[in-house]
């Protein structure tokens, strides 16, 4: 397996997480939206790994990195709430809203 290949999924997992994790940051514990939060981009990560040919014995970096994106996004909606800016519980919605004032 190539090393940029590897680093490209590690990558691509952490930035794919942390719209779902500023999400989960917005919703309350062990409800539906916060259990799909976590739960809804497995199936992405899992064919990302299964189509850069990662042996299972590195999963758990890729566990690491799944949770490093989702604290990452979660921390993003925290400081945007110290910010006191409009938020709602879309990143990419946010950051659209604050390009266009």
């Amino acid at each position: 397996m190539n090393a940029i290949f590897l680093l490209a999924g590690l990558l691509f997992t952490y930035c794919f997480n942390i719209p779902f994790g500023y999400w989960r940051a917005n919703t309350k514990k062990f409800s539906l939206s916060w259990i799909l939060a976590i739960h809804l981009p497995v199936p992405v990560i899992f064919l990302v790994r299964i189509l850069i040919g990662a042996p299972l014995y590195l999963i758990p970096v890729f566990v690491i990195a799944f949770f490093s994106g989702q604290f990452t996004g979660g921390k993003i909606f925290k400081r945007r709430m110290f910010m006191s800016r409009p938020i709602t519980s879309c990143l990419v919605m946010d950051i659209i809203r604050d390009m266009l004032k």
